[in-house]
């Protein structure tokens, strides 16, 4: 829960307040003293000291209790200061830093050197004679400038080798210092004329000016004038700090004054933060205890009790693990040799000290790093900086070679460039008879040259030794006429380290603001929040609480037992909202640990985001080929049919989600065949790609709300990358920090991200990367991370208070809301309420391995669109190529023709998905080129090209029949049930063009009705049944015609056309160029875009209740046919199978004109023995002996989860002349059995007497019950572990898996680079640990 002591700037929950009035009231009793962290309070508590000085040999308490109960002896490898009461570390003697008090540690540490002429502080250097009397202090004692004035110098005659006296050597100051007028000592130019004698005779306070400019200040003193804007801006100019006093403004929340300038909030006062230049703020701070089950470090932080003595220093001081009464029980396998803390072994030689005694930072081998392509390497090749590092003017690399050999320094107009290239002076110290540039370029030349009284230079003019020269004031930039000067815009381009938040340029200067709810901190450019945040982070399967300014720690209990990837908060419900590898939920818990429960169930996601806005949670599904799903944050999820979907089209593998709800818009990474970051609206509108490079593996990602960028993770890069909201301005940071970042968000300057492999959560500046620092390193991998605080979620917008949706409102681009519907309902015209779809009108849209579902009504409310309009995706599982399909609503079956797998399966659609009904028919080393359904007896009339003919198989699939041997190439086959007839494309020979022909549907009656087609496909009847519709690919019309052959109308649609359907007269069809686009006409005259997608379609065909109503003489009783019952107008006939023969109008018997023992092909000629029929090999030369269901195959070896379901019995003996009809009485049995024992996903057999379940592919379990997602199962456990997990698991997905990859999600067994030690506890991977100076845990 969130510590005691949190204040937020919002109404504080009255038991907060009450804490608050206490805290007041404390304070002003005086109570004891709390500490500021890095110090103890004296035993009288009267004030606090520094713990380095604790122990040092001099008395710092006014008690002296700092100087008690000190060490005497000290441990081996440490030395004894003289004093005896402190022990450092021998390595840290003769180091020329004094440790010990009385710098007995750097005493007799004298090494004789080459040229050793002068000894000074206290022996401890030897200058040569150079260094002396040079102008610049180099012992400590000052003495090598002592006695300099009128002393002569010595030097050496070059011939003969004796000395010399010559003249006393000038003085020379150095940079930024002026020569007192007795030549004796330097001054620095600030204490020039600032009120106050520095030199000895006085001179640096002679001729100073006593009237200011205008525009300028004139300090109290009155010997100094400063710039007007200098005055009340934080930073004392003037000596006497004139110019920063009465300088306070009151504001609102002020209750601390301090510097005279400023006044601060509650919130600020003892945060741990110094936030006023006199340290006031926290100063005399109450003594806040801990809450009951926390610790209380010695350094001031609150940890859970449970920290306490855990083997893994937790406290700043390390005071958790001290005073310990036995070793810690570690669950990894070292620990500290001394110390006892456990440890990793990635911690060893990771250069940070985790050991208390420093052991695991010893004997390290210096290794060469390979540096990653967004580094430098560092001359010594053990260290790696950011390519932006290099030359910045900060020495990053130990061996300072970042900043060597960089090109010169252009300097500001308001300094002169020294001859040296890298040197700035000020314009004063130029021609001035002193060198003050390294090379002298300052001097000689022309300096005599003097600016005359009435000069052109806008500023100013000095002598420089090329004559003379215009310079600006500070904040100008000479202009290229080298006289005239113009402002710089410090806030030009957002400049890194000008303003923490808004910068506003003026002239010559610039301001720094704060956005609302932030303060200016003192040195004008950094904002600071009110009250204290706390960073939110997932450790393997616990979520830790860790204050941002007092660092406490606390835990927050979770029920999870694997790891916990995802999490997000919403401060209005006090909740924190996860997702862990264990359960298919999402559950929350409240911040006060009080309440938890469970928001949704059955869902698969590893990534979570909450739009406090519209007050949704989002996440991502692995259902398929990834959807992006809302749900309200208070709803109560029944089942899947109550979810809503936000985007479920054209997904290959999606990681990462992050909202931004001030604008509605939304990212998210995909890590599939195209790697690349998108965006669109929280409503799924204006979709887009962002960042489409300089990727590998882009995983967290976390939006800046502040300055507008979104950064991401990628752990195969290994950095952390930014870009502006529309993806330019691209960033990567690469440091040897970020070894496999995970997880990343973004706080004011900062950044925060946890690295799964060195244990860790770290954070650092969020551009330049720098002030890194260690936040939380413990055991247990870190996953994910957010920043709490009541200011980073709210807004000033609230869309959806006023929309009365009926069931869900989102939020759109602006933010705007809009209201969405759960799966299964259709938005009204109005907007706003969702209604029922059963008697609406919709497409089925076929791409290779997904159909979509698509309501006619939608088109009312939105056209032209970019993206897919309301929808509903179905991936299609185990399909490889889709090819056609077609539907019947009586059933809600759907068949589908798959070109991948040379096949015909079945679908049963339910809710939100489709479930596999096993195969109607299996063609070997053939595929199907046509198909149609009689959606009144559920025969399918279809064609393939090694049977080039129209032929009908019965609904059972037991029984096939040749209608027509005569076609060139059939493409497309339409059925009209209620009027008996159908339509089919004629692709004739070579040369002879292409027909559209109709017949009755037995085959008879059969005529050409349109000649002079090209490329004809996607046949279709008008409702009425008497006009044939078709898309000609080839001259981009659609085309119509009476089924009698007259009245031939055509319709230009233009290129690219590829499918056509009709729906009520509105014609729909498909062009295909640079993008996809779905065309519709609702009148004779004008076409109409409805919307374009990026995605392949293959087909459509619209359905409504009207299209599939009525009846004919085959809908009672298969019409009293034993096979089939083909419709014709105004009555039916029966036909038999290929196989038998017609023993009456009605009745069929097997055809003995093939010998007995086998069965003819299906063009009626050849004769094959039976076990020739259906055993995996095309033996009739139209391969037609291989037309089966999965059931016929006789091969044994199907493992269960193989077998289809469910499948249609076939007689014992396909010769028997029995008339036995009994196996559709088994089948609709069977069929009844499935529903009720294996949930409508598997088949029933009997085993041992009762019943059980063989489930079909895609369901497991022992009623069928679990849905096999092809999830990726969180990421891969690193190392060693990861291998042989990889390994598995690539030869199951391997063995049952052949699908494209642009449908899968998880499926991927590498698709997580993530490493993952901690998941799973694998045995016989793990290597034995290589450093042999760590005990191993027993």
């Amino acid at each position: 829960m969130l510590p005691h002591s949190t204040n937020w700037p919002t109404a504080p929950p009255p038991s907060l307040m009450v804490q608050l009035v206490s805290l007041v009231l404390s304070a002003a009793a005086q109570t004891p003293l709390n500490c500021n962290l890095g110090t103890k309070p004296c035993k009288d508590g009267s004030e606090c000291v520094l713990h380095q000085h604790v122990c040092d040999g001099e008395a710092d308490c006014r008690d002296g209790s700092d100087e008690e109960d000190c060490t005497v002896a000290c441990s081996n490898g440490q030395f004894l200061c003289a004093h005896g009461k402190k022990c450092i570390d021998q390595r840290q003697v003769c180091d020329g830093v004094a440790q010990c008090q009385d710098r007995s540690d750097e005493l007799d540490c004298l090494n004789s050197m080459e040229g050793c002429v002068h000894h000074c502080d206290n022996k401890t250097r030897c200058l040569p004679d150079t260094f002396l009397c040079d102008g610049e202090r180099d012992c400590l004692d000052g003495t090598d400038e002592a006695n300099c004035g009128n002393a002569p110098s010595v030097s050496l005659d070059s011939n003969n080798g004796n000395a010399t006296m010559s003249a006393p050597a000038p003085l020379k100051c150095p940079f930024g210092t002026k020569p007192c007028r007795d030549r004796i000592e330097c001054v620095l130019y600030n204490h020039v004329c600032d009120g106050e004698a520095d030199c000895k005779d006085g001179s640096d306070e002679e001729e100073c000016i006593l009237e200011c400019e205008r525009g300028q200040f004139q300090c109290a003193h009155g010997k100094k004038c400063i710039d007007q804007r200098q005055v009340c801006d934080g930073v004392a100019q003037c000596q006497d700090r004139s110019d920063e006093l009465d300088c306070l403004k009151p504001m609102e929340g002020c209750v601390h004054h301090c510097d005279k300038t400023r006044c601060l909030p509650d919130t600020f006062l003892c945060d741990g933060e110094r936030d006023c230049l006199d340290g006031t703020d926290e100063a005399n701070c109450a003594d806040e205890s801990c809450n009951s089950g926390e610790f209380r470090c010695t350094s001031g932080q609150c940890l859970s009790v449970s920290m306490r003595c855990d083997g893994h220093p937790d406290c700043q001081d390390r005071s958790d693990e001290e005073s310990c009464t036995e070793p810690p029980q570690c669950t990894t396998k070292l620990r500290c040799p001394q110390s006892q803390e456990c440890l990793l072994e990635e911690w060893v030689c990771d250069r940070e000290q985790d050991c208390k005694d420093g052991s695991d930072e010893k004997n390290c081998t210096m290794v060469q790093l390979k540096c990653g392509d967004f580094q430098w390497a560092c001359t010594s090749k053990s260290q790696c900086v950011p390519k932006a590092w290099r030359c910045d003017g900060t020495k990053d690399c130990a061996d300072e070679s970042d900043e060597a050999g960089c090109e010169s320094t252009t300097c500001p107009s308001h300094q002169f460039q020294c001859g040296s290239t890298w040197e700035c002076l000020d314009t004063a110290l130029v021609c001035n008879t002193v060198r003050n540039c390294a090379n002298g370029s300052d001097e000689g030349g022309n300096c005599q040259a003097k600016c005359p009284d009435k000069t052109q230079c806008a500023h100013n003019c000095y002598s420089t030794p090329h004559g003379t020269r215009c310079g600006c004031k500070a904040g100008y930039r000479l202009q290229e006429d080298t006289v005239s000067c113009v402002d710089i815009d410090e806030c030009e381009g957002g400049r890194p380290g000008v303003c923490s938040h808004l910068c506003v340029n003026t002239q010559g200067s610039f301001q720094c603001h704060c956005y609302p709810g932030y303060l200016l901190e003192s040195d004008g450019r950094r904002c600071k929040i009110t009250g204290e945040p706390y960073l939110l982070a997932s450790v393997q399967t616990e979520l830790f609480l860790f204050g941002l300014r007092s660092s406490s720690l606390d835990v927050l209990v979770s029920s999870a037992k694997k790891a916990i990837l995802s999490l997000d908060y919403d401060w209005r419900d006090q909740k924190v909202f996860w997702v862990s590898l264990d359960s298919e939920s999402i559950k929350w818990s409240s911040l006060d640990q009080k309440k938890r429960g469970t928001l949704v169930k059955g869902i698969k996601s590893d990534c979570i985001a909450v739009d406090w806005v519209g007050r949704n949670l989002y996440w991502i599904d692995g259902i398929g080929g990834g959807r992006i799903i809302a749900v309200g944050l208070n709803s109560t999820i029944i089942n899947s049919m109550d979810l809503t979907v936000i985007l479920d089209e054209d997904f290959e593998q999606p990681l990462s989600l992050a909202l931004l709800p001030q604008k509605g818009i939304m990212f998210w990474s995909e890590i599939g065949n195209e790697v690349k970051i998108e965006r669109a609206g929280m409503d799924g509108s204006e979709r887009r790609v962002v960042v489409s490079h300089s990727l590998s593996w882009p995983g967290g990602l976390a939006v800046d709300t502040l300055g507008e960028r979104i950064y991401w993770t990628d752990e195969k890069l290994r950095c952390i990358g930014s870009a502006n909201l529309d993806g330019g301005d691209i960033e990567l940071l690469q440091m040897m920090e970020t070894t496999n970042p995970f997880s990343v968000t973004v706080y004011n300057d900062l950044i925060y991200w946890s690295d799964t492999r060195r244990r860790t959560i770290q954070r650092a500046h969020k551009i330049t990367g720098k002030n890194r620092k260690v936040l939380l390193k413990r055991p247990g991998q870190p996953f994910g991370l957010k920043i709490i605080h009541p200011l980073l979620q709210t807004s000033n917008e609230r869309p959806c208070e006023n929309l009365r949706c009926s069931h869900l409102c989102v939020l759109g681009p602006g933010p705007k809301g809009v209201c969405k519907c759960p799966s299964g309902l259709l938005l009204a015209e109005d907007g706003l309420t969702c209604s029922n779809l059963v008697n609406s009108a919709f497409l089925l849209v076929l791409s290779p391995t997904v159909v979509t579902q698509i309501y006619l009504q939608t088109m009312h409310s939105a056209v032209d669109l970019k993206s897919w309009p309301e929808h509903l995706a179905l991936p299609l599982p185990n399909v490889n190529e889709a090819a056609m399909l077609d539907y019947t609503l009586q059933d809600q079956t759907l068949y589908l023709a798959d070109s991948g797998q040379s096949s015909v399966v079945l679908f049963k659609l339910k809710e939100t998905g489709l479930v596999p009904r096993g195969q109607f028919l299996q063609l070997k080393g053939d595929t199907v080129t046509a198909l149609a359904l009689d959606w009144i007896t559920l025969s399918v009339y279809w064609s393939s090209t090694k049977q080039p003919r129209l032929q009908v198989t019965s609904s059972s699939g037991e029984h096939t029949a040749v209608l027509i041997q005569d076609i060139g190439s059939l493409e497309s086959i339409a059925l009209h049930p209620l009027s008996g007839r159908l339509c089919f494309t004629n692709l004739a020979k070579q040369g002879e063009g292409a027909q559209v022909e109709c017949a009755h549907m037995d085959g008879v009656k059969r005529a050409p009705v349109w000649k002079d087609a090209f490329q004809p496909t996607s046949l279709t009847f008008s409702n009425k049944g008497n006009e044939i519709y078709w898309a000609d690919i080839g001259y981009g019309v659609i085309g119509s015609v009476r089924v009698d052959g007259t009245g031939y109308k055509e319709f230009k649609t233009g290129d690219g056309l590829t499918a056509f359907a009709l729906s009520n007269g509105m014609l729909l069809w498909v062009t295909d160029s640079d993008t996809t686009k779905v065309w519709y006409r609702d009148d004779p005259l004008t076409k109409k875009l409805w919307f374009e997608v990026n995605t392949e379609i293959v087909s459509l065909k619209a359905y409504s209740k009207s299209s599939q109503m009525g009846s004919n003489l085959c809908s009672d009783g298969n019409g009293d046919c034993s096979h089939l019952c083909l419709a014709l107008p105004g009555g039916r006939t029966c036909r038999c199978a290929h196989d038998h023969y017609p023993v009456n109008v009605t009745y069929c018997a097997p055809d003995q004109h093939c010998p007995a023992g086998s069965r003819p092909c299906l063009d009626g000629h050849t004769c094959f023995p039976l076990e020739k029929f259906c055993d995996g090999h095309p033996d009739c030369s139209d391969t037609s002996d291989e037309n089966c269901k999965l059931s016929q195959f006789k091969y044994k070896d199907f493992s269960p989860n193989q077998l289809p379901s469910p499948s249609f019995p076939i007689p014992a003996d396909p010769g028997s002349t029995s008339l036995d009809n009994s196996w559709l009485v088994r089948n609709l049995e069977a069929q009844q059995c499935s529903e009720k024992h294996c949930n409508g996903n598997g088949e029933c057999v009997e085993t041992n007497g009762g019943i059980s379940c063989t489930c079909g592919l895609g369901y497991s379990g022992d009623s069928c019950q679990n849905q096999l997602t092809k999830t990726m199962q969180g990421p891969l456990i690193y190392g060693a572990i990861g291998l042989c997990a990889a390994i598995v698991v690539i030869s199951v997905l391997a063995a049952v898996v052949k699908r494209k990859t642009a449908n899968t999600r998880r499926a991927n067994p590498v698709a997580k680079q993530t490493s993952m030690i901690e998941l799973e506890k694998g045995e016989g991977c793990e290597g034995a640990s290589p450093n042999s100076d760590f005990a191993e845990v027993q």
